[in-house]
């Protein structure tokens, strides 16, 4: 099981992390039963194509493509394996304002309805180098104790999880969105105001019916 389709899906929302992240910081995944498909490390978004795009197992063994996979395998994989809603696509960025809240370790309360996205507030991991099995059970705890499938980590950055690479995509883009909005509102003078639970169980029920 080469993960043909998920290798140039990688391929095709990678350059999205340019927008999102410095440098060559961020990484993604996507999933298929016990294997991801994962962004090759340090590698530009746009530099590689779906041959080059590394397979991975559960056991964080590569069985497929011709470059190394992220440094941050071991977070994917926990992830995959351990985070309760067993999601299919994972990204992970240093978006300026999300990394601000990972810096000031401090989460984000729901001060606007579009936070249901990813859970009720998103909360800060503690932090442990890169790439290391104790980064990634972190996360996967933090992400589990707050019912969230996203987090900050303690001055690193921030972690979306969702079904498919799209909208772990888009979640991440709302996250970072937010962030953006409740540190703007502090440095204006302003406390932010958090919205009751009653209304962000509203605003889930809502959600459920969305779209087309």
């Amino acid at each position: 099981m080469t993960l043909d389709a998920e290798r140039d899906a990688v391929v095709a929302h990678a350059p999205e992390l340019a927008g999102l992240t410095p440098g060559r910081t961020g990484n993604l995944s996507i999933r298929r039963g016990d294997r991801f498909a994962v962004t090759p490390t340090g590698v530009a978004y746009d530099a590689f194509d779906a041959e080059d795009v590394p397979v991975v197992d559960l056991d964080g063994e590569r069985v497929a493509g011709r470059m190394k996979p992220s440094s941050e395998v071991p977070m994917h994989r926990h992830i995959y394996r351990g985070h309760a809603d067993d999601p299919g696509a994972i990204v992970h960025t240093h978006s300026q304002w999300s990394t601000t809240m990972a810096v000031l370790h401090e989460p984000l309360p729901p001060i606007h309805y579009m936070i249901v996205a990813v859970g009720k507030r998103v909360p800060v991991a503690e932090y442990a180098p890169y790439g290391t099995e104790e980064l990634a059970a972190n996360v996967v705890a933090a992400m589990e104790a707050a019912d969230a499938t996203a987090c900050f980590i303690e001055n690193h950055g921030l972690v979306v999880v969702a079904d498919d690479i799209e909208t772990a995509v888009e979640h991440t883009e709302h996250v970072e969105s937010l962030a953006q909005l409740y540190l703007q509102s502090k440095a204006a003078g302003g406390d932010p105001v958090e919205l009751p639970d009653e209304e962000l169980e509203t605003a889930i029920e809502q959600f459920e019916g969305y779209g087309q």
